[in-house]
């Protein structure tokens, strides 16, 4: 059995700058942060004693006899890409619900491609996870996505990810005093609006009008600098919460998508009890929403936004990572006589 753990990110400045269309042109950066909050994948070779060759379990469970046949895209994709043709079972399990704007598709895909790497007997780097997820979601599905998830939750940590016109990419840690990074965690708050969405046709609408919102763009690339000076120095934290605030504010610019009428809301409620700035966390659309406000003002927020749901979190700085090897003797394709136990009991 093997299981990887791969966690989720919380993405602060730079969102948009990651899309292809973008830095090829001018380059990328992004700013954001890893949680406590994981996505887990467990996979095993199949024993040969089943109809059928691969089980999957997700929000469904799949029990199918061809790769082909798997209805998951990204269990799939990994399966074809590293030519796994044995029968494998595969679990996944999440700290949080997916499509939810913390990088949850990213985290998945890494660490399925973590976990069966393992499967095979081999150890790849944190840079070649990250850009072997960024080959499956937007070479082989041909998702609308950037660049910054699969990095960011390969990697771990708080970091400064950079984005050269070629698309490579340095991960540079955002350092300051821990007592600093406590004080910063201190001041956020981290809610569930409810609303599950398709990141992908949000994105598809941002890239289509990248050209249009030049400014925009460049304004958000800058203050990914800000951001990380406010966080290194030793001024006023509270310039953070500022600059949140004007980010959102240029982020729901760029689609009609991103900000609805119940985030509009929930936004408000935030900053009328106290919040100084926030985000709502992804491409838009729903999912989580984050708020920067002084700790004392944390019990006024939670009471104004009381029908959503409050989730305590922690900052890690590990990254995806295998949890448990135990790697198995020996393969399915090995085995003598491997025909199914249900067939030969047919067949007697």
């Amino acid at each position: 059995m093997i299981i990887s753990r791969t966690p989720f990110r919380i993405s602060f400045f730079g969102g948009g700058t990651d899309y292809e269309p973008w830095f090829r042109e001018h380059g990328g950066a992004v700013l954001s942060t890893t949680i406590d909050k994981y996505c887990y994948i467990n996979c095993r070779y199949l024993p040969p004693f089943f109809e059928h060759k691969f089980r999957v379990v997700w929000s469904e469970i799949e029990r199918v006899k061809t790769r082909d046949e798997i209805r998951h895209p990204v269990m799939r994709a990994v399966l074809e890409l590293l030519a796994i043709s044995e029968g494998v079972e595969i679990h996944h399990n999440g700290d949080l619900p997916a499509r939810s704007g913390l990088g949850s598709s990213s985290s998945f895909t890494n660490g399925m491609l973590l976990a069966c790497y393992a499967l095979l007997g081999r150890m790849i780097c944190k840079r070649e996870l990250a850009e072997r997820a960024i080959h499956v979601e937007q070479r082989l599905l041909k998702e609308n996505v950037g660049v910054q998830d699969q990095i960011a939750t390969a990697y771990g940590g708080f970091n400064k990810i950079l984005i050269a016109p070629n698309g490579s990419f340095s991960v540079e840690p955002v350092i300051a005093p821990p007592s600093r990074m406590a004080a910063f965690h201190d001041h956020l708050l981290l809610f569930f609006t409810g609303v599950s969405r398709n990141a992908s046709e949000i994105a598809g609408e941002q890239i289509a009008s990248i050209r249009k919102k030049q400014s925009e763009l460049h304004a958000m690339r800058s203050l990914v600098d800000d951001g990380e000076r406010i966080l290194t120095g030793s001024g006023d934290l509270c310039e953070f919460g500022h600059l949140l605030h004007d980010s959102w504010q240029i982020k729901r610019g760029l689609s009609s998508k991103i900000s609805p009428a119940a985030v509009d809301d929930i936004y408000d409620k935030a900053r009328k009890a106290g919040a100084i700035g926030g985000k709502l966390l992804g491409a838009g659309g729903g999912g989580f929403v984050l708020f920067f406000a002084p700790p004392d003002k944390h019990p006024q927020i939670m009471a104004a936004l009381g029908d959503l749901i409050h989730v305590p979190f922690d900052l890690e700085t590990g990254g995806a990572q295998l949890i448990h090897y135990d790697p198995p003797n020996i393969r399915p394709a090995q085995l003598p006589n491997s025909e199914p136990l249900a067939l030969k009991a047919a067949a007697s």
